[in-house]
């Protein structure tokens, strides 16, 4: 799958902590329509990783930086495969506040994603069930 090989390459991109900035980064805001250089890697930037990694695959993007506007894209569906968003909350299930990411696979209790912003770096990471909001299917 095309946007998961994307999405790995990037694995291991992070911010740096202080008043530079890691150009990959700022490359996922740029690419999608911001400008980078008004933004910095400590601006949340998972949705600007999952907009790039679609636009560059050629799928559907939301070109937004919530991570609740990936509600919007594609389609919802139940059963995830490998790919699929995934679009968990934060802090509270009502709060605008939330998290993009690939699904990876899942067990009983736990989500694993690929995305950006996952303890400021791209990885692979672990999130609960309870967080989850959709999955959802883009085509292209």
């Amino acid at each position: 799958m095309k946007t998961i090989e994307l999405a790995l390459s990037q694995v291991g991109v992070k911010e740096i902590y202080g008043k530079k900035d890691n150009p990959e980064v700022l490359k996922y805001f740029d690419e999608i329509g911001f400008n980078g250089t008004k933004l910095h890697d400590e601006t949340a930037w998972c949705s600007a990783f999952a907009n790039w990694v679609c636009k560059k695959s050629g799928l559907p993007y939301t070109g937004r930086l919530d991570a609740r506007s990936w509600l919007k894209v594609g389609k919802k569906v139940s059963e995830p495969k490998l790919g699929d968003i995934v679009v968990f909350w934060r802090e509270s299930p009502n709060s605008w506040k939330g998290h993009v990411a690939f699904f990876i696979r899942e067990t009983r209790n736990w989500i694993y994603v690929l995305g950006g912003n996952q303890n400021n770096q791209v990885k692979i990471s672990a999130y609960p069930k309870r967080r989850l909001l959709q999955y959802r299917r883009l085509e292209a």
